[in-house]
């Protein structure tokens, strides 16, 4: 088969779409035509490297596909060759304490396929059973690739993890991202009255389609303020933040007392300066959240299958031109998932 690799972190330059062994099938395993994959920024960090990640290389990337069952381990129960999946990507131990509660996400062994281990983004995927979701046969395979690591991470950050109430005020930065443009569909699916920031007029009149009551440019005025403005001095419920470093101090500035902050990355930086006197005298709330449980990622798909929530993709290129798709993701460029196919699908 041909796959997306890289030998060695680095650049783009260090990714080829080259000849891979075909994967094998283990007893528990899915083998999978992959039709469609689609980019996270993870999928950035994991080829540039981060501490602690010791991959085997070369390593194929991708936490997101979908495609065509071919064929299945003598210990499969849950699919048959012809079936529509989709990957879900979060790799659970299912003993630990935390799986045992049905935690899975907060698994003690918890590691994510394209990140830990070798991923999707090739033209045959050997997956394990419990990290395939049945994808309907009306679904579009950009779809259906394009929607579970984002839509699943969005819901948990605000479903569960920040417990958010119809009429409550969410500030969603960076709303043209994969888990940006989620959350907004979300919040506003569940009721609340949501800002959203993006960094031009047309991204911003993208994020008013799907759901947002206000939107902010972040290029041409400082988010926080124009929060408190819009909210008259109150700020805002709940803030989701998966940029970290460059918009933490005005992230915790957006909200109003009691108010929750929310985190699920930090695409700008992992360490940012923390005004503690903040988050104490307004008694704020930081909370973490990571991917999502299996219910959960049943539960917000189930929208996103039945058309409630609509996955935007800004571009499909062939897996050849993968390091295109990565430059995309870097600069920013468009609104929505960015989609690699299979050469001989494109």
């Amino acid at each position: 088969m041909k796959a997306v690799q890289f030998h060695g972190h680095g650049e783009t330059d260090v990714i080829a779409y080259e000849e891979a062994p075909d994967p094998a099938v283990g007893r528990n395993d899915v083998l999978v035509d992959i039709e469609a994959g689609a980019l996270n920024h993870l999928d950035i960090w994991t080829r540039r490297g981060l501490p602690g990640l010791d991959l085997e290389m070369p390593h194929v990337p991708g936490s997101d596909g979908a495609g065509v069952v071919l064929e299945v381990g003598d210990g499969v129960s849950r699919f048959e060759p012809g079936d529509h999946v989709a990957l879900s990507a979060g790799v659970s131990c299912g003993e630990c304490e935390f799986c045992r509660d049905g935690e899975e996400s907060m698994c003690t062994n918890y590691h994510i396929i394209g990140e830990h281990v070798s991923g999707v983004h090739s033209e045959l995927a050997s997956i394990p059973e419990d990290n395939l979701v049945l994808v309907p046969d009306h679904v579009d395979w950009e779809t259906a690739a394009a929607a579970p690591l984002v839509f699943q991470t969005a819901w948990r950050m605000l479903v569960t993890r920040a417990d958010l109430s119809p009429g409550e005020t969410v500030l969603v930065l960076g709303a043209s991202g994969g888990v940006g443009h989620a959350a907004v569909q979300i919040a506003d699916y569940a009721g609340a009255e949501v800002i959203a920031t993006a960094s031009s007029e047309e991204k911003l009149a993208y994020a008013a389609e799907i759901g947002a009551d206000h939107a902010i440019d972040y290029e041409s005025e400082n988010f926080a303020s124009a929060v408190r403005e819009l909210t008259g001095k109150r700020g805002v419920d709940v803030v989701v933040d998966h940029i970290g470093a460059a918009t933490w101090q005005d992230s915790l500035r957006s909200l109003a007392k009691g108010g929750r902050l929310v985190t699920c990355g930090a695409t700008t930086g992992p360490n940012p300066e923390t005004d503690i006197r903040r988050i104490f005298w307004n008694q704020l709330s930081v909370i973490g959240s990571t991917m999502g449980t299996p219910g959960e990622v049943d539960d917000v798909l189930s929208l996103v299958w039945d058309g409630t929530f609509d996955v935007r993709v800004r571009d499909v290129l062939p897996m050849s031109e993968t390091a295109t798709a990565h430059d995309m993701i870097e600069n920013r460029e468009g609104f929505g998932k960015v989609v690699v196919v299979p050469d001989g699908e494109y």
